[in-house]
């Protein structure tokens, strides 16, 4: 199935990112936490990653990256008709959305504004409904923004976790273009019977929060490892095949891989399921870490910046999280204004 030529196509027509100016490393992590930098490295890839300073929320690491895209996309944030902010760490817990803040932090007086709440899937989610209001002539110009803060989240006495997650931003600006160019088509996807795996316990409707819980550290980040692990080398590379292929491509029309950044093994796992070379895929988990729903925008951000996105390449960004939920969409780049 495919988009009926009656509507039209949606473009990235502007990328942006901000991550929070402190670096924290896996050496100040070895004075926290029984670990070493040898071996966060050699497990999972990363080196070092960003902290939101005490007054930052989320909405803060949000809004100059929405304005840095705005900015290369050559649109003013008055022209803007809908925020889509993909975060799981947002500014409150429930409401207001944290799309609502940015809103009001860039100016966009004149659009409507929602969060989408997938997790480390969430970018992937958010640019698929973008892409279905563009394409519908519903709104003309889409902020869709990946944004965490998920040091605020982690249990800093636990060293399977803490040293996983770090803080930051990237938005992309979707504008429309010609039928068959843009963002190609996506493929969603969730397994409800894996929430337990990945989850924050307490602070919800199901558990709200009391003083026992905070004591107990279930207001922060669980994960079970071994099975997150297991479900991502599973599904990512999959989930990245299904996309392509839903949009009438192969393997070897992609020119690059750009996969959520949350363990460098998994990363691996993915491009050998494609047959790709791990010089067609993006990687910056070693200087951010995992950002959730940041990383993909993040990385596609640098990519652009550094010039390996060039006008016409074939990009593929997949993700996977909590839930448990994945996503992948098939991109073909074109020309941005800046």
């Amino acid at each position: 199935m495919s988009i009926p030529p009656a509507l039209r196509g949606a473009t990235i027509a502007g990328v942006g990112m901000y991550v929070p100016e402190r670096i924290l490393t896996n050496a100040e992590l070895a004075r926290m936490v029984d670990t070493s930098d040898e071996w966060i490295v050699e497990r999972t890839g990363i080196h070092e990653r960003h902290i939101a300073a005490p007054e930052q929320a989320t909405s803060d690491l949000a809004a100059p990256a929405a304005l840095e895209a705005l900015k290369v996309a050559g649109q003013s944030p008055e022209s803007v008709d809908l925020i889509i902010v993909a975060t799981s760490t947002g500014d409150t817990n429930g409401y207001p959305a944290t799309a609502a803040y940015v809103q009001e932090k860039i100016g966009a007086k004149n659009a409507a504004a929602f969060d989408v709440s997938a997790v480390c899937s969430g970018f992937t989610y958010a640019l698929d409904v973008a892409l279905q209001y563009v394409a519908s002539r519903r709104y003309d110009t889409v902020l869709v923004i990946g944004a965490e803060t998920n040091s605020r989240f982690v249990d800093w006495t636990d060293r399977t976790t803490c040293i996983l997650f770090g803080d930051g931003a990237g938005a992309v600006v979707v504008r429309p273009t010609e039928y068959g160019e843009g963002i190609l088509g996506s493929i969603l996807g969730a397994d409800g019977s894996g929430t337990d795996l990945l989850k924050v316990p307490a602070g919800g409707s199901r558990l709200p929060l009391t003083a026992e819980l905070i004591a107990a550290h279930q207001n922060t980040i669980y994960q079970n490892g071994k099975a997150v692990y297991r479900f991502a080398v599973d599904k990512m590379g999959v989930a990245a095949m299904e996309a392509v292929e839903f949009v009438g491509l192969t393997a070897e029309d992609v020119d690059l891989l750009i996969p959520h950044q949350a363990n460098i093994r998994i990363i691996q796992s993915a491009a050998k399921h494609m047959g790709m070379p791990m010089e067609k895929v993006v990687s910056n988990l070693d200087r951010y870490g995992n950002t959730s729903g940041a990383t993909i925008p993040i990385a596609l951000y640098e990519a652009w910046k550094s010039g390996r996105v060039k006008p016409g390449n074939i990009i593929v960004t997949v993700g996977f999280g909590a839930g448990l939920s994945w996503g992948a969409n098939v991109i073909k780049w074109g020309t941005l204004p800046v």
